[in-house]
């Protein structure tokens, strides 16, 4: 199986199913919903840059699919939502982030997210050896609820990682002001968005993310 040539090539960190207990207080596996178009949209038209990451919270051909309509009327209880993507090359941890509503990750390619709970953040900072990985097979759709810290999916093929990402509208657009010194509100870095970061992470620390998690910054082989 994938999960378990993943396990023997990351001995540094468990890697779970997302069908085991372990993944209850995090999210759900979305069985209802048709998520197959995006994919199919996704393998034939958008591509893995050849480094880092490309994430796009808006993409108009997705948005006319008649998903789009079912998950803002049900799921999100007729809220404006966005769908969009994220793809690339990442392997590592690099921050945490959480929104106040759930996130819909569909995995367009296999991969595996590094997951955390809002409630394990103690004065803004958060140790990194709570974080707890979860591999994701290729065409799942998992809702990471409001509570659940999370990221940039890692890779687990050299090629990199595709994933549809679907939130309510405007979540990670620019915000006017982040000259906040109080509690939460240091962590806001954009709409809708909370988020600490690795001190590595030289690239978000020099665009003011705050610089919340202790410890390794993991990596998935």
């Amino acid at each position: 199986m994938i999960i378990e040539y993943i396990q023997e090539k990351n001995s540094h960190i468990r890697i779970h199913s997302i069908e085991a207990d372990t993944f209850r207080p995090y999210g759900r596996v979305l069985t209802q919903y048709d998520f197959s178009p995006l994919i199919r949209y996704m393998e034939e038209n958008i591509q893995i840059p050849t480094e880092g990451n490309i994430y796009v919270a808006s993409d108009e051909q997705m948005e006319r699919m008649d998903v789009f309509d079912q998950l803002q009327q049900a799921f999100y209880g007729e809220m404006p939502i966005q769908i969009g993507y994220c793809n690339g090359k990442n392997s590592t941890l690099n921050g945490l982030e959480y929104h106040k509503a759930s996130e819909i990750n569909v995995a367009v390619t296999d991969l595996v997210l590094l997951l955390g709970k809002v409630q394990d953040i103690d004065q803004n900072q958060y140790e990194s050896k709570k974080v707890e990985a979860f591999y994701i097979p290729k065409g799942t759709a998992v809702e990471l609820y409001g509570t659940t810290l999370h990221f940039a999916p890692c890779k687990v093929e050299a090629e990199g990682f595709k994933a549809v990402v679907i939130l309510p509208r405007e979540t990670n657009l620019g915000i006017e002001s982040r000259d906040r010194q109080q509690g939460e509100d240091q962590l806001l870095f954009a709409k809708n968005k909370w988020l600490l970061v690795h001190p590595s992470r030289k690239v978000l620390v020099e665009r003011g993310a705050h610089i919340g998690i202790i410890g390794e910054n993991i990596e998935i082989k």
